[in-house]
Protein backbone atom coordinates (compact mmCIF):
# COMPACT_ATOMS: atom_id res chain seq x y z
CA UNK A 1 0.00 0.00 0.00
CA UNK A 2 1.16 3.20 -1.01
CA UNK A 3 0.26 6.57 0.69
CA UNK A 4 -0.15 9.72 -1.18
CA UNK A 5 -0.15 13.07 0.70
CA UNK A 6 -0.99 16.79 -0.55
CA UNK A 7 -3.56 15.96 -3.20
CA UNK A 8 -5.53 19.29 -3.71
CA UNK A 9 -8.77 19.12 -5.72
CA UNK A 10 -11.31 22.25 -5.90
CA UNK A 11 -14.40 21.69 -3.72
CA UNK A 12 -16.71 22.53 -6.58
CA UNK A 13 -15.01 19.76 -9.08
CA UNK A 14 -14.97 16.92 -6.38
CA UNK A 15 -16.02 13.49 -6.25
CA UNK A 16 -14.26 10.40 -5.90
CA UNK A 17 -13.59 9.41 -9.53
CA UNK A 18 -11.70 12.54 -9.98
CA UNK A 19 -9.88 11.48 -6.63
CA UNK A 20 -8.45 8.17 -8.33
CA UNK A 21 -7.45 10.06 -11.56
CA UNK A 22 -5.45 12.26 -9.46
CA UNK A 23 -4.10 9.37 -7.58
CA UNK A 24 -3.08 7.45 -10.58
CA UNK A 25 -1.63 11.13 -12.47
CA UNK A 26 0.51 11.13 -9.31
CA UNK A 27 1.49 7.42 -9.42
CA UNK A 28 1.74 7.43 -13.20
CA UNK A 29 0.11 4.12 -12.71
CA UNK A 30 -3.77 2.25 -12.67
CA UNK A 31 -4.79 2.11 -8.68
CA UNK A 32 -6.42 -1.28 -7.49
CA UNK A 33 -8.49 0.18 -4.79
CA UNK A 34 -7.69 3.50 -2.98
CA UNK A 35 -8.51 4.36 0.59
CA UNK A 36 -9.15 7.79 2.33
CA UNK A 37 -6.77 8.29 4.87
CA UNK A 38 -7.29 12.32 5.63
CA UNK A 39 -9.48 15.20 3.86
CA UNK A 40 -9.30 18.61 4.83
CA UNK A 41 -10.56 22.13 4.04
CA UNK A 42 -8.30 24.76 2.64
CA UNK A 43 -10.27 28.12 2.71
CA UNK A 44 -7.50 29.93 2.68
CA UNK A 45 -7.88 31.49 -0.56
CA UNK A 46 -11.18 32.58 -2.71
CA UNK A 47 -10.86 29.20 -4.37
CA UNK A 48 -11.72 26.72 -2.04
CA UNK A 49 -9.92 23.29 -2.27
CA UNK A 50 -10.11 19.74 -0.27
CA UNK A 51 -6.46 18.59 0.44
CA UNK A 52 -6.34 14.60 0.76
CA UNK A 53 -4.28 11.68 1.92
CA UNK A 54 -4.69 8.28 0.40
CA UNK A 55 -3.73 4.98 0.81
CA UNK A 56 -3.49 3.40 -2.50
CA UNK A 57 -2.99 -0.76 -3.62
CA UNK A 58 -0.82 -0.63 -7.16
CA UNK A 59 0.81 -3.89 -8.16
CA UNK A 60 3.67 -2.71 -9.06
CA UNK A 61 4.90 -0.86 -5.59
CA UNK A 62 8.39 -0.84 -5.78
CA UNK A 63 8.57 0.17 -9.41
CA UNK A 64 6.19 3.31 -7.87
CA UNK A 65 8.49 3.91 -4.69
CA UNK A 66 12.13 3.98 -7.27
CA UNK A 67 10.40 6.84 -9.26
CA UNK A 68 10.96 9.00 -5.87
CA UNK A 69 7.68 10.66 -6.34
CA UNK A 70 7.48 13.66 -4.47
CA UNK A 71 4.85 13.19 -1.19
CA UNK A 72 4.60 9.70 -2.18
CA UNK A 73 5.56 6.52 0.32
CA UNK A 74 5.09 3.14 1.86
CA UNK A 75 1.85 3.45 3.98
CA UNK A 76 3.34 2.88 7.46
CA UNK A 77 1.32 -0.34 9.65
CA UNK A 78 -1.29 1.73 11.85
CA UNK A 79 -2.98 -1.20 13.60
CA UNK A 80 -4.05 -0.69 17.60
CA UNK A 81 -2.95 -4.51 19.74
CA UNK A 82 -4.98 -4.75 22.77
CA UNK A 83 -2.31 -6.25 25.39
CA UNK A 84 -2.03 -9.97 26.27
CA UNK A 85 -4.38 -10.85 29.41
CA UNK A 86 -2.19 -10.75 32.65
CA UNK A 87 -1.79 -13.97 35.00
CA UNK A 88 -3.37 -12.53 38.97
CA UNK A 89 -7.12 -13.60 38.60
CA UNK A 90 -9.83 -11.38 39.51
CA UNK A 91 -11.61 -12.26 43.09
CA UNK A 92 -14.50 -9.77 42.07
CA UNK A 93 -15.54 -8.49 38.78
CA UNK A 94 -14.50 -4.86 37.49
CA UNK A 95 -16.79 -1.88 38.52
CA UNK A 96 -16.89 0.95 36.21
CA UNK A 97 -18.54 3.55 38.01
CA UNK A 98 -19.80 5.98 35.14
CA UNK A 99 -20.93 5.26 30.90
CA UNK A 100 -19.45 8.23 29.46
CA UNK A 101 -16.89 7.93 27.01
CA UNK A 102 -14.32 6.57 29.16
CA UNK A 103 -16.51 4.57 31.30
CA UNK A 104 -18.02 3.65 27.70
CA UNK A 105 -14.67 2.43 26.01
CA UNK A 106 -13.06 0.76 28.75
CA UNK A 107 -15.73 -1.47 29.28
CA UNK A 108 -15.85 -2.28 26.11
CA UNK A 109 -12.29 -2.89 25.35
CA UNK A 110 -12.37 -5.24 28.44
CA UNK A 111 -15.77 -7.22 27.87
CA UNK A 112 -14.80 -7.80 24.55
CA UNK A 113 -11.97 -9.34 25.84
CA UNK A 114 -12.89 -11.61 27.98
CA UNK A 115 -13.78 -9.30 31.04
CA UNK A 116 -17.58 -9.21 32.18
CA UNK A 117 -17.73 -5.87 33.78
CA UNK A 118 -20.12 -4.13 35.63
CA UNK A 119 -20.96 -0.43 34.44
CA UNK A 120 -23.09 1.66 37.25
CA UNK A 121 -24.35 4.81 35.91
CA UNK A 122 -26.22 7.11 38.43
CA UNK A 123 -28.40 8.63 35.84
CA UNK A 124 -30.85 7.12 33.43
CA UNK A 125 -30.11 5.10 29.90
CA UNK A 126 -29.92 6.96 27.37
CA UNK A 127 -33.73 6.53 26.28
CA UNK A 128 -35.04 7.34 29.58
CA UNK A 129 -32.45 10.06 29.98
CA UNK A 130 -33.57 12.05 26.10
CA UNK A 131 -37.28 12.17 27.85
CA UNK A 132 -36.09 13.48 31.20
CA UNK A 133 -34.12 16.24 29.64
CA UNK A 134 -36.70 17.06 27.13
CA UNK A 135 -38.76 17.40 29.70
CA UNK A 136 -36.30 19.82 31.60
CA UNK A 137 -35.93 22.09 28.40
CA UNK A 138 -39.62 22.31 28.05
CA UNK A 139 -40.79 22.78 32.08
CA UNK A 140 -37.79 24.02 33.85
CA UNK A 141 -37.95 21.23 36.19
CA UNK A 142 -34.74 19.22 37.00
CA UNK A 143 -33.86 16.19 37.77
CA UNK A 144 -30.66 16.53 39.49
CA UNK A 145 -29.47 12.33 39.18
CA UNK A 146 -30.26 12.20 35.42
CA UNK A 147 -29.57 15.49 33.21
CA UNK A 148 -27.18 16.76 30.30
CA UNK A 149 -24.07 16.04 32.92
CA UNK A 150 -25.68 12.18 34.20
CA UNK A 151 -26.69 9.47 32.65
CA UNK A 152 -25.56 7.01 29.66
CA UNK A 153 -23.22 8.66 27.68
CA UNK A 154 -22.24 11.15 29.52
CA UNK A 155 -22.24 14.85 28.95
CA UNK A 156 -21.24 14.66 25.74
CA UNK A 157 -24.62 12.59 24.64
CA UNK A 158 -25.53 16.45 24.59
CA UNK A 159 -22.98 17.93 22.71
CA UNK A 160 -22.41 18.24 19.41
CA UNK A 161 -20.64 15.01 19.39
CA UNK A 162 -16.95 16.35 17.94
CA UNK A 163 -14.24 14.06 18.05
CA UNK A 164 -10.67 16.02 17.00
CA UNK A 165 -8.24 15.83 19.56
CA UNK A 166 -5.24 16.88 20.61
CA UNK A 167 -3.85 13.70 21.67
CA UNK A 168 -0.30 12.04 20.87
CA UNK A 169 -1.32 8.33 19.43
CA UNK A 170 1.25 6.34 18.84
CA UNK A 171 -0.64 3.54 20.13
CA UNK A 172 -3.71 4.17 17.34
CA UNK A 173 -5.70 3.81 20.78
CA UNK A 174 -8.15 6.89 19.03
CA UNK A 175 -7.81 4.54 15.34
CA UNK A 176 -9.06 1.88 17.75
CA UNK A 177 -12.25 4.16 19.14
CA UNK A 178 -13.01 5.51 15.72
CA UNK A 179 -13.66 2.07 14.59
CA UNK A 180 -15.35 1.14 17.30
CA UNK A 181 -18.01 4.13 16.74
CA UNK A 182 -18.34 3.38 13.15
CA UNK A 183 -18.80 -0.90 14.34
CA UNK A 184 -21.58 0.83 16.11
CA UNK A 185 -23.37 3.19 13.67
CA UNK A 186 -21.11 6.52 13.48
CA UNK A 187 -20.78 7.32 10.11
CA UNK A 188 -17.83 6.42 8.25
CA UNK A 189 -16.23 9.54 7.09
CA UNK A 190 -15.37 10.26 10.68
CA UNK A 191 -12.43 7.82 10.08
CA UNK A 192 -10.79 10.12 7.90
CA UNK A 193 -12.51 13.37 8.21
CA UNK A 194 -9.87 16.20 9.72
CA UNK A 195 -12.51 18.10 11.85
CA UNK A 196 -15.22 14.81 12.84
CA UNK A 197 -17.80 15.03 14.41
CA UNK A 198 -21.33 12.39 14.82
CA UNK A 199 -23.92 15.04 16.29
CA UNK A 200 -26.27 14.36 19.35
CA UNK A 201 -28.92 12.57 17.53
CA UNK A 202 -26.30 9.55 15.87
CA UNK A 203 -24.21 9.86 19.32
CA UNK A 204 -27.06 8.15 21.19
CA UNK A 205 -28.06 5.50 18.93
CA UNK A 206 -24.26 4.56 18.90
CA UNK A 207 -24.42 4.59 22.30
CA UNK A 208 -27.27 2.33 22.68
CA UNK A 209 -25.56 -0.55 19.95
CA UNK A 210 -22.17 -0.10 22.07
CA UNK A 211 -24.48 -1.23 25.41
CA UNK A 212 -25.96 -4.09 23.70
CA UNK A 213 -22.37 -5.18 22.53
CA UNK A 214 -21.30 -5.19 26.01
CA UNK A 215 -24.27 -6.73 27.40
CA UNK A 216 -23.84 -9.76 24.72
CA UNK A 217 -20.15 -9.83 26.19
CA UNK A 218 -21.39 -10.51 29.17
CA UNK A 219 -21.15 -6.92 30.52
CA UNK A 220 -23.73 -5.53 32.93
CA UNK A 221 -25.81 -2.22 33.49
CA UNK A 222 -27.08 -0.62 36.37
CA UNK A 223 -28.59 2.73 36.24
CA UNK A 224 -29.69 4.88 38.98
CA UNK A 225 -26.99 3.62 41.28
CA UNK A 226 -24.45 6.29 42.66
CA UNK A 227 -21.08 5.56 44.16
CA UNK A 228 -22.02 6.62 47.53
CA UNK A 229 -18.79 4.65 49.80
CA UNK A 230 -15.13 3.29 49.45
CA UNK A 231 -14.15 0.41 51.72
CA UNK A 232 -10.57 0.06 51.58
CA UNK A 233 -7.46 -0.74 54.10
CA UNK A 234 -3.97 -1.46 51.56
CA UNK A 235 -6.40 -1.63 48.90
CA UNK A 236 -9.66 -1.90 47.75
CA UNK A 237 -12.06 -4.19 49.15
CA UNK A 238 -15.93 -3.03 48.38
CA UNK A 239 -17.92 -0.45 47.35
CA UNK A 240 -20.96 0.99 48.79
CA UNK A 241 -24.62 2.30 45.99
CA UNK A 242 -27.29 4.21 46.54
CA UNK A 243 -25.78 4.96 50.66
CA UNK A 244 -27.09 1.24 51.13
CA UNK A 245 -26.13 -1.66 49.25
CA UNK A 246 -22.66 -2.95 49.75
CA UNK A 247 -20.70 -4.92 47.04
CA UNK A 248 -17.38 -6.74 46.96
CA UNK A 249 -14.94 -4.55 44.37
CA UNK A 250 -10.82 -5.17 44.12
CA UNK A 251 -10.69 -2.83 40.56
CA UNK A 252 -13.08 -0.05 40.28
CA UNK A 253 -12.52 2.35 37.59
CA UNK A 254 -13.67 5.92 38.45
CA UNK A 255 -14.78 7.43 34.68
CA UNK A 256 -17.35 9.84 36.92
CA UNK A 257 -17.36 13.01 34.72
CA UNK A 258 -16.29 16.51 35.66
CA UNK A 259 -19.82 17.40 37.34
CA UNK A 260 -20.21 14.76 39.99
CA UNK A 261 -19.54 17.44 42.75
CA UNK A 262 -20.88 15.45 45.63
CA UNK A 263 -18.81 11.67 44.44
CA UNK A 264 -15.75 14.45 44.79
CA UNK A 265 -16.30 15.28 47.77
CA UNK A 266 -17.12 11.77 49.24
CA UNK A 267 -13.52 10.64 47.73
CA UNK A 268 -11.79 13.80 49.46
CA UNK A 269 -13.58 12.64 52.89
CA UNK A 270 -11.94 9.21 52.42
CA UNK A 271 -8.48 10.69 51.82
CA UNK A 272 -7.81 9.61 47.80
CA UNK A 273 -5.63 11.76 46.59
CA UNK A 274 -6.74 14.93 44.25
CA UNK A 275 -5.24 18.53 44.08
CA UNK A 276 -7.48 21.82 42.47
CA UNK A 277 -6.57 22.48 38.73
CA UNK A 278 -6.81 24.84 35.91
CA UNK A 279 -10.14 25.42 34.06
CA UNK A 280 -11.93 27.76 32.04
CA UNK A 281 -15.28 30.18 32.64
CA UNK A 282 -17.00 32.18 30.17
CA UNK A 283 -20.16 32.64 28.26
CA UNK A 284 -21.66 31.54 25.24
CA UNK A 285 -22.11 34.01 21.80
CA UNK A 286 -24.48 33.44 18.82
CA UNK A 287 -24.37 34.59 15.81
CA UNK A 288 -26.57 33.96 12.30
CA UNK A 289 -24.48 30.35 10.38
CA UNK A 290 -24.86 32.09 7.14
CA UNK A 291 -22.97 35.13 8.29
CA UNK A 292 -20.25 32.36 9.66
CA UNK A 293 -20.11 30.13 6.30
CA UNK A 294 -19.56 33.89 4.38
CA UNK A 295 -16.68 34.96 6.36
CA UNK A 296 -15.16 31.75 6.40
CA UNK A 297 -15.81 30.30 2.64
CA UNK A 298 -15.78 33.89 1.44
CA UNK A 299 -18.60 33.36 -0.86
CA UNK A 300 -22.17 31.33 -1.04
CA UNK A 301 -21.69 27.54 -1.53
CA UNK A 302 -22.76 24.34 -0.60
CA UNK A 303 -20.71 23.09 1.89
CA UNK A 304 -21.26 21.87 5.31
CA UNK A 305 -21.77 24.84 8.15
CA UNK A 306 -18.53 26.08 8.96
CA UNK A 307 -16.54 26.58 12.02
CA UNK A 308 -13.90 28.94 13.71
CA UNK A 309 -11.04 28.71 16.50
CA UNK A 310 -10.09 32.13 17.88
CA UNK A 311 -7.89 33.58 20.60
CA UNK A 312 -6.51 36.99 22.21
CA UNK A 313 -4.68 38.01 24.74
CA UNK A 314 -6.56 40.86 26.12
CA UNK A 315 -5.24 44.05 27.87
CA UNK A 316 -6.24 41.92 31.61
CA UNK A 317 -3.08 39.72 30.29
CA UNK A 318 -5.43 37.07 30.24
CA UNK A 319 -6.27 34.88 27.09
CA UNK A 320 -9.91 33.90 25.91
CA UNK A 321 -10.60 31.49 23.05
CA UNK A 322 -13.38 29.99 21.73
CA UNK A 323 -14.28 26.56 23.01
CA UNK A 324 -16.94 23.61 21.34
CA UNK A 325 -17.47 25.59 18.61
CA UNK A 326 -21.43 24.34 17.15
CA UNK A 327 -22.06 25.00 14.30
CA UNK A 328 -25.96 25.33 13.18
CA UNK A 329 -26.48 23.84 16.66
CA UNK A 330 -28.24 24.81 19.57
CA UNK A 331 -27.49 26.44 23.40
CA UNK A 332 -28.43 24.48 26.24
CA UNK A 333 -29.55 24.62 29.94
CA UNK A 334 -26.85 21.85 30.91
CA UNK A 335 -27.52 22.65 34.50
CA UNK A 336 -27.27 19.77 37.46
CA UNK A 337 -27.99 21.32 40.48
CA UNK A 338 -30.85 23.13 42.14
CA UNK A 339 -30.83 26.88 42.07
CA UNK A 340 -27.71 26.80 39.96
CA UNK A 341 -27.84 27.10 35.85
CA UNK A 342 -24.52 26.46 33.78
CA UNK A 343 -24.93 25.90 29.55
CA UNK A 344 -23.50 24.30 26.85
CA UNK A 345 -23.75 24.14 22.97
CA UNK A 346 -25.52 21.14 21.22
CA UNK A 347 -25.73 20.46 16.93
CA UNK A 348 -27.52 17.27 15.53
CA UNK A 349 -25.12 15.49 13.05
CA UNK A 350 -27.15 17.61 10.25
CA UNK A 351 -25.96 20.95 11.99
CA UNK A 352 -28.91 22.66 10.28
CA UNK A 353 -30.21 25.55 13.35
CA UNK A 354 -30.12 29.17 11.74
CA UNK A 355 -27.57 30.06 14.47
CA UNK A 356 -23.92 28.95 15.07
CA UNK A 357 -22.67 29.67 18.93
CA UNK A 358 -19.45 29.03 20.93
CA UNK A 359 -17.92 29.33 24.13
CA UNK A 360 -15.46 32.26 24.72
CA UNK A 361 -14.03 31.33 28.00
CA UNK A 362 -11.01 32.68 30.15
CA UNK A 363 -8.53 30.38 32.33
CA UNK A 364 -8.94 30.06 35.87
CA UNK A 365 -6.34 28.89 37.93
CA UNK A 366 -6.07 28.02 41.69
CA UNK A 367 -4.45 31.65 42.42
CA UNK A 368 -8.00 33.07 41.26
CA UNK A 369 -10.07 30.77 43.79
CA UNK A 370 -8.07 28.63 45.82
CA UNK A 371 -5.74 25.74 45.99
CA UNK A 372 -7.77 22.90 47.95
CA UNK A 373 -8.75 19.75 45.89
CA UNK A 374 -12.68 21.16 46.23
CA UNK A 375 -12.53 24.83 45.93
CA UNK A 376 -12.74 25.07 42.11
CA UNK A 377 -15.32 23.29 42.85
CA UNK A 378 -17.05 26.36 45.16
CA UNK A 379 -15.88 28.88 42.01
CA UNK A 380 -18.15 27.27 39.96
CA UNK A 381 -21.09 26.69 42.07
CA UNK A 382 -21.13 30.66 43.11
CA UNK A 383 -21.28 31.57 39.44
CA UNK A 384 -23.89 29.00 38.38
CA UNK A 385 -26.22 30.67 41.27
CA UNK A 386 -25.72 34.06 40.09
CA UNK A 387 -26.73 33.03 36.67
CA UNK A 388 -29.81 31.23 37.61
CA UNK A 389 -30.36 34.62 39.83
CA UNK A 390 -29.68 36.74 36.95
CA UNK A 391 -31.87 34.65 35.09
CA UNK A 392 -35.04 34.17 37.45
CA UNK A 393 -33.69 30.42 37.12
CA UNK A 394 -33.69 30.28 33.04
CA UNK A 395 -30.80 30.82 30.40
CA UNK A 396 -29.63 34.88 31.24
CA UNK A 397 -29.56 36.31 27.71
CA UNK A 398 -28.10 39.59 26.65
CA UNK A 399 -27.00 41.74 23.53
CA UNK A 400 -23.19 42.14 23.31
CA UNK A 401 -23.60 46.36 22.80
CA UNK A 402 -25.93 45.96 25.98
CA UNK A 403 -22.95 43.98 27.29
CA UNK A 404 -20.35 46.92 26.62
CA UNK A 405 -23.02 49.27 28.30
CA UNK A 406 -23.70 47.29 31.08
CA UNK A 407 -27.01 47.06 31.23
CA UNK A 408 -29.61 44.61 30.92
CA UNK A 409 -31.10 43.66 27.30
CA UNK A 410 -34.71 44.69 27.00
CA UNK A 411 -35.42 43.61 23.32
CA UNK A 412 -33.39 41.36 21.01
CA UNK A 413 -32.15 42.55 17.64
CA UNK A 414 -32.07 41.02 14.09
CA UNK A 415 -30.60 37.19 15.75
CA UNK A 416 -33.22 34.98 16.82
CA UNK A 417 -32.34 32.80 20.20
CA UNK A 418 -31.62 29.35 19.29
CA UNK A 419 -31.76 27.33 22.74
CA UNK A 420 -32.97 24.11 24.17
CA UNK A 421 -34.20 25.43 27.51
CA UNK A 422 -36.10 28.77 28.31
CA UNK A 423 -34.36 31.99 28.73
CA UNK A 424 -34.76 35.66 30.12
CA UNK A 425 -33.43 38.50 29.34
CA UNK A 426 -30.43 40.16 31.81
CA UNK A 427 -27.29 41.71 32.53
CA UNK A 428 -24.46 39.00 32.28
CA UNK A 429 -21.78 41.74 33.39
CA UNK A 430 -23.22 40.63 37.04
CA UNK A 431 -21.61 37.04 36.57
CA UNK A 432 -18.31 38.24 36.56
CA UNK A 433 -15.56 40.03 38.00
CA UNK A 434 -14.44 42.95 36.63
CA UNK A 435 -11.66 42.00 34.90
CA UNK A 436 -13.04 38.65 33.24
CA UNK A 437 -15.73 40.62 31.90
CA UNK A 438 -13.39 43.35 30.13
CA UNK A 439 -11.34 40.27 28.82
CA UNK A 440 -14.71 39.04 27.70
CA UNK A 441 -15.48 42.31 25.98
CA UNK A 442 -12.05 42.69 24.26
CA UNK A 443 -12.01 39.47 22.96
CA UNK A 444 -15.47 39.66 20.61
CA UNK A 445 -14.09 42.81 19.85
CA UNK A 446 -10.81 41.68 18.51
CA UNK A 447 -12.53 38.86 17.16
CA UNK A 448 -15.07 41.15 14.82
CA UNK A 449 -11.56 41.98 12.77
CA UNK A 450 -11.12 38.06 12.02
CA UNK A 451 -15.12 36.83 11.38
CA UNK A 452 -16.74 39.95 9.93
CA UNK A 453 -20.14 40.89 11.98
CA UNK A 454 -18.78 38.84 15.24
CA UNK A 455 -19.17 41.60 17.20
CA UNK A 456 -21.89 43.59 15.96
CA UNK A 457 -24.48 44.32 18.31
CA UNK A 458 -27.11 42.14 18.25
CA UNK A 459 -24.67 38.93 19.05
CA UNK A 460 -26.38 37.04 21.48
CA UNK A 461 -24.58 36.41 24.58
CA UNK A 462 -25.42 33.33 27.02
CA UNK A 463 -24.28 32.91 30.60
CA UNK A 464 -22.70 30.59 32.14
CA UNK A 465 -20.33 28.51 30.52
CA UNK A 466 -18.67 26.68 33.49
CA UNK A 467 -18.28 23.03 32.76
CA UNK A 468 -15.18 23.27 29.75
CA UNK A 469 -13.63 20.74 32.18
CA UNK A 470 -13.14 19.34 35.24
CA UNK A 471 -11.90 21.86 38.45
CA UNK A 472 -9.98 18.61 39.90
CA UNK A 473 -7.22 15.58 39.09
CA UNK A 474 -7.53 12.62 40.64
CA UNK A 475 -3.64 11.74 41.32
CA UNK A 476 -2.64 8.62 39.65
CA UNK A 477 1.00 6.76 39.44
CA UNK A 478 2.19 5.46 36.50
CA UNK A 479 -0.05 2.37 36.51
CA UNK A 480 -2.70 4.85 36.40
CA UNK A 481 -3.98 3.87 39.97
CA UNK A 482 -4.80 5.97 42.72
CA UNK A 483 -3.15 6.48 46.37
CA UNK A 484 -5.63 3.83 46.93
CA UNK A 485 -4.37 0.29 45.27
CA UNK A 486 -6.96 -0.64 42.70
CA UNK A 487 -9.02 2.54 41.95
CA UNK A 488 -8.51 3.38 38.34
CA UNK A 489 -9.24 7.13 38.45
CA UNK A 490 -9.92 8.29 34.46
CA UNK A 491 -11.65 10.48 31.86
CA UNK A 492 -12.66 13.90 31.72
CA UNK A 493 -13.88 14.02 35.68
CA UNK A 494 -10.67 13.01 36.71
CA UNK A 495 -8.56 15.39 34.82
CA UNK A 496 -6.85 13.16 31.94
CA UNK A 497 -9.12 14.48 29.19
CA UNK A 498 -10.79 17.21 27.51
CA UNK A 499 -13.45 15.85 25.14
CA UNK A 500 -15.21 12.82 23.98
CA UNK A 501 -12.14 11.14 22.26
CA UNK A 502 -9.36 11.69 24.46
CA UNK A 503 -11.63 10.71 27.08
CA UNK A 504 -12.07 7.63 25.72
CA UNK A 505 -8.74 7.33 24.64
CA UNK A 506 -8.11 7.34 28.18
CA UNK A 507 -11.02 4.74 28.80
CA UNK A 508 -8.64 2.61 26.22
CA UNK A 509 -5.68 2.61 28.52
CA UNK A 510 -7.39 1.85 31.92
CA UNK A 511 -8.71 -1.34 29.99
CA UNK A 512 -5.07 -1.70 28.94
CA UNK A 513 -3.49 -1.20 32.45
CA UNK A 514 -6.22 -3.98 34.21
CA UNK A 515 -6.01 -6.38 31.48
CA UNK A 516 -2.09 -6.48 31.54
CA UNK A 517 -2.30 -7.16 35.19
CA UNK A 518 -5.44 -9.27 35.45
CA UNK A 519 -6.91 -12.43 34.12
CA UNK A 520 -11.18 -12.65 34.26
CA UNK A 521 -12.21 -14.46 36.95
CA UNK A 522 -15.87 -15.74 34.99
Amino acid sequence: MLRIEKIKINVLEYNFSKLQSKVEAILKTKVKSIQIVKKSLDARKDDLYYVFVVDALVSNEKKVLNRKVKNVYLAPKEEYVFPRLGKEKLENRVIIVGSGPCGLFCSYLLAINGFKPLIIERGEKVEDRIKTVDEFFNDNILNSESNIQFGEGGAGTFSDGKLNTLVKDKAFRGKKVFEILVENGAPSEIMYESKPHIGTDILRKVIINMRKKIISYGGEFRYNTKLTNLFFKDSLESIEVNNKEIIPCNVLVLAIGHSARDTFKMLDDKKIAMQAKPFAIGIRIEHPQEMINLSQYKKKINLPPATYKLTYKASTNRSIYSFCMCPGGYVINASSEEKRLAINGMSNYKRDSENANSALVVQVTPADFGTKPLDGITYQRALEEKAYQIGKGLIPVQLFKDYKDKKKSDKLGDVSVITKGKWNLADINELFSSEINETIKEGITYFGTKIKGFDRDDALLFGVESRTSSPVRILRDDNLEANIKGIYPGGEGAGYAGGITSAAIDGVKLAEKIAEKYNFFL
